[in-house]
């Protein structure tokens, strides 16, 4: 029997969580529940179960749910660790405070935020707000014009988010970083102050304000600090090693008075340093909390041990580490697979040959996952797949709520909860008809002084023109003040808002109505419209799939750093070459390790099958041809950890003969029976090759010097002779 019954002091009768499911380590991570405690979780080790039972296990001590906080990193994760939790325990987990660094920072500003001048009705905005903002300023400070080489929005707010994320001073990340644009110093500091006016005068936070504020809170006030302190008496973090310095203060100040703190982590999946990660938050907790236990989770549930053995190898030698070594009573004597092919186009062969055998061996193609450092490093892969008829999702992409359409739409119940965002007001005014960019901007600086904006828009001198335009906005918000429920809300919004929205959007609106119709099923599940608005921010839904019931599965492409924390039967680790994996511009020092790390994360990912590989030949920048060798982290491997496979003389069935790529053919003596190709010679059923789609045959001749060809491996073609370098066979 799973559960026996346990009598709590008040009387009632909770479930007994039955610790002899978790091996040693897992067992002690979950009983050591005062003091400072550092779970150093590798790859496939169970450190979410771990966590699971740990939150059941404190309840079960008798401590209040709601004393218990669970940071991670996505919402959905907290959310299943409490399902779960909820699943072994009762529905007492779901009243434990579970969420992300944001989404808590949030929900405490608003109770506290007044410490710190913030009023609790702020507005949390996105990128592309922000990005909006900066775009205003630089035209009232005069940064902008043909004579100004400013940097552009997307640079500006990298900069300034850059700053905020790795705690370093704005001039100084300049200095560093952006070196080329320190002329530009003063401005870009004297922006950055107009910036931060901008958001508190209008009663906005980005994603950083949320974690800078939450930290001057308990920094600054002391009162908060002792009241949030007691708040939480157990401290779970999961992911630790992706935290950044701000997020490890918040971690520190929260445990004041009391140390109950669990981080959980793998300092050899430390690779987001891009985002503000700091690999050495994992490595100094120790010192942070002097009396901290450290707790190593070795054994792996995921992979089979050649493989682990392999990944352990990469790790080896790392400059900085836990050592641990992983090992896993999974069977399986299947070492992984190391493939150099003649270039990409070879290796790309190689990936999808070998698809197609794992497939008619039953394996699934969803499966399946090819993983690469960079998005444009699968180019090849995807003209191969496709040349062959097999499908795969490539992951990234916008989440549902940053396109245009939906942003429109949220702006109208974004300035119900916030009517003072002279931004989101801008942003509606801007659809009327007639309105431009300089009267939008005079009536939305006007109307957001007054104690009540939409009276004050009710009373603004308006021109004949866009006369009527005002009047049925203010309409609709006098109406929407007397509804509450967030369905209601959006309908009423969607029947002012439908006859411009096919204006504005009028090439594709039917196209667009679809993420409109999603976003009504998601709206109507909330009950109060802040939460609501408060969530298209930080927890975006993601834009619904194209598969539909009944299609067939598909092969998953992504980079690494979007695979972390997923898991495949069969993994190919594509473009591990010298000069791309490390990235050419990583020197020696931290930059190399996290490249280090990025492949530990790749490989620890295949649970079956591993495929390592790399072209011969890469491409240069300047359209020149190299040879390389394979990745220096894959030379420093010991001998009889993996299989070499030589598409032509060694293991396994030998690669069907393909024309070396495109490229390579430039680098070779070009055959004599090709020539030079005029419109003359260009007749139906003539074969022709060119340099990028390969051999074809002409279908029709077009008018002027246009022609279409049906290539073997990438279908008809229309080019133009002038462009096209066409050559006949």
């Amino acid at each position: 029997m799973k559960n026996s019954i346990q009598q709590t002091t008040s009387g009632s009768s909770i479930p007994s969580v039955n610790l002899s499911e978790l091996n040693s380590s897992q067992r002690q991570a979950v009983i050591t529940t005062e003091g400072p405690l550092l779970v150093i979780a590798g790859a496939g080790s169970g450190k979410t179960r771990t966590l699971v039972y740990r939150v059941a296990h404190l309840l079960q001590q008798g401590v209040e749910p709601d004393k218990i906080l669970l940071l991670t990193f996505t919402r959905k994760a907290s959310q299943e660790m409490l399902w779960r939790a909820g699943n072994l325990l009762n529905d007492s987990c779901n009243r434990v405070v579970g969420g992300t660094f944001h989404g808590i920072a949030n929900m405490l500003l608003r109770r506290y935020g007044h410490h710190l001048g913030f009023g609790s009705s702020f507005t949390i905005i996105d990128r592309s707000d922000a990005e909006g903002i900066i775009n205003l300023l630089k035209g009232s400070l005069a940064l902008t014009g043909r004579d100004k080489q400013f940097p552009t929005k997307r640079v500006l707010i990298n900069m300034l988010s850059g700053s905020v994320n790795k705690s370093m001073a704005l001039d100084d990340l300049i200095y560093e970083q952006y070196s080329h644009l320190s002329e530009h110093v003063d401005d870009i500091l004297n922006l950055d102050r107009h910036y931060k006016e901008f958001k508190f005068n209008n009663g906005l936070m980005d994603y950083d304000d949320l974690l800078v504020n939450w930290k001057r809170l308990l920094q600054e006030v002391p009162e908060a600090r002792r009241e949030i302190a007691a708040r939480y008496s157990h401290i779970m973090v999961d992911e630790y090693q992706d935290t950044n310095l701000i997020q490890a203060d918040i971690v520190r100040l929260l445990a004041h008075g009391h140390d109950n703190v669990m981080v959980v982590g793998d300092d050899s999946q430390s690779i987001y340093s891009f985002r503000g990660a700091d690999f050495y938050n994992i490595m100094r907790f120790p010192k942070v909390f002097p009396e901290t236990r450290i707790i190593k989770l070795e054994e792996n549930y995921r992979s089979s041990q050649p493989i682990l053995s392999l990944t352990n190898d990469i790790i080896r030698n790392a400059t900085e580490k836990y050592t641990k070594t992983l090992f896993t009573q999974i069977e399986g004597d299947r070492k992984p697979s190391l493939f150099a092919g003649r270039d990409e186009r070879e290796e790309a062969v190689f990936v999808t040959r070998k698809i197609a055998e794992l497939r008619t061996s039953g394996v699934d193609l969803a499966n399946i996952a090819v993983l690469f450092r960079s998005g444009f490093h699968s180019y090849k892969i995807e003209l191969e797949l496709n040349s062959v008829g097999l499908d795969f999702e490539k992951r990234g992409g916008l989440k549902l709520t940053e396109s245009a359409h939906m942003k429109d739409v949220i702006a109208f119940l974004r300035l119900l909860v916030n009517p003072v965002d002279s931004l989101t007001w801008n942003r509606i005014l801007l659809q009327l008809d007639k309105v431009g960019p300089k009267i939008a901007g005079k009536i939305a600086d006007a109307i957001t002084m007054a104690d009540d904006p939409v009276q004050a828009l009710s009373v603004y001198p308006c021109g004949n023109t866009w006369k009527m335009g005002i009047a049925n906005l203010v309409q609709l918000f006098q109406d929407m003040k007397k509804e509450s429920a967030p369905g209601v809300l959006y309908e009423m919004v969607m029947a002012y808002y439908q006859p411009l929205f096919e204006r504005i959007y009028r090439d594709d609106f039917p196209k667009r109505q679809k993420d409109l119709d999603q976003l009504k099923s998601i709206i109507s599940g909330y009950e109060d419209l802040q939460s609501f608005v408060d969530d298209t921010t930080l927890d975006p839904p993601e834009t619904v799939s194209t598969l539909e019931a009944g299609d067939v599965e598909r092969l998953v492409l992504s980079t690494i750093h979007s695979a972390k924390g997923l898991e495949w039967d069969a993994v190919f680790v594509i473009g591990l070459a010298e000069g791309r994996f490390p990235h050419a511009a990583a020197g020696i020092g931290e930059q190399w390790e996290e490249e280090r790390r990025l492949l530990y994360v790749a490989a620890t990912r295949a649970r079956k099958y591993l495929y390592l590989t790399y072209p011969r030949e890469l491409m240069t920048p300047d359209r020149q041809f190299r040879r390389v060798g394979m990745s220096p982290f894959l030379s420093e491997l010991r001998a009889g950890l993996f299989e070499r496979i030589d598409g032509h003389t060694g293991q396994g069935a030998k690669l069907p003969f393909r024309p070396s790529s495109p490229e390579m053919g430039r680098t070779l003596p070009r055959s004599k029976g090709k020539k030079k190709i005029s419109m003359g010679d260009l007749k139906k059923g003539v074969r022709v090759n060119h340099p990028f789609f390969g051999e074809g045959c002409v279908e029709t001749v077009g008018q002027g010097r246009s022609v279409d060809v049906d290539f073997d491996r990438h279908g008809v073609k229309t080019l133009h002779l002038d462009y096209a370098k066409l050559t006949l066979l």
